[in-house]
């Protein structure tokens, strides 16, 4: 792959289509610019948000793969196939305001649609990873608000179209719960022509315009992957309530 290349400024449009977008699918602050600052000793982006009002970003469902595996890492792939994705997550309150150190959860199937931890797993229901704690991690954001995990793009089941799950704790006893979505015609291209995604059996049966969890929290609108040097990137502007 060969690393794109971004400016410094960037103007609505090419900012808001940049961005990962909420649950829902909608753009997450619609009136707002977003400028992107770059280490010059670095290829890491982050998405700097301007003063003004964050849209909070909606709930949804955690599933039934959720455990805390008291693992505090940025890679949490364990050795697991596929290929490489870097997801970069901006907490932020209702003033756009990054939020530092905040906690965040991030968990996800692998390339053949099986999470760690849990039994009866599969098209089949006979796969058991309990005990395992693949693709799962958390972190604290830094003071511009951002984490970042360094993983494998998701894989597919049935019923459920691509996505990845996580939990944001702007605080002690506060937290919400999210998933971010990927755009089909990059799941679909991995999917057919990458190893091991490509090699697993069954028919892929949920796109992003009929998940249920991605109807009901929103518009169909998806979020957008952007290729990096050496990686697929995700990223995620997520609003929260900072008190109350």
């Amino acid at each position: 792959m060969q690393k794109a290349s971004f400016p410094n400024k960037l103007s609505r449009r090419r900012a808001l289509g940049l961005i990962a977008v909420t649950a829902g699918g909608s753009a997450l602050v619609p009136v707002q610019l977003f400028a992107q600052q770059a280490s010059p000793t670095s290829d890491t982006a982050l998405l700097m948000p301007e003063a003004g009002v964050c849209s909070i970003t909606p709930e949804t469902t955690e599933g039934p793969y959720y455990f805390d595996p008291e693992l505090e890492r940025s890679e949490i792939t364990e050795g697991r196939e596929g290929v490489k994705l870097t997801v970069r997550l901006q907490i932020v309150d209702e003033a756009c305001n990054p939020i530092e150190g905040a906690r965040v959860d991030l968990w996800h199937c692998d390339a053949t649609g099986h999470y760690s931890g849990y039994p009866g797993q599969g098209d089949g229901r006979d796969v058991d990873t309990t005990g395992q704690k693949f693709l799962r991690g958390w972190q604290r954001a830094d003071k511009t608000g951002i984490v970042s995990f360094e993983t494998i793009y998701p894989g597919w089941y049935r019923g459920r179209t691509t996505h990845i799950h996580f939990k944001a704790f702007p605080r002690e006893g506060s937290e919400m719960t999210g998933q971010m979505f990927f755009p089909d015609d990059v799941s679909e291209h991995i999917f057919s022509t990458r190893t091991p995604y490509n090699q697993r059996g069954g028919q892929r049966d949920t796109m992003n315009a009929n998940d249920g969890i991605l109807r009901r929290a929103g518009s169909g609108t998806q979020s957008a992957v952007r290729e990096a040097a050496s990686a697929y990137e995700a990223l995620m502007i997520i609003a929260v309530k900072r008190a109350g």
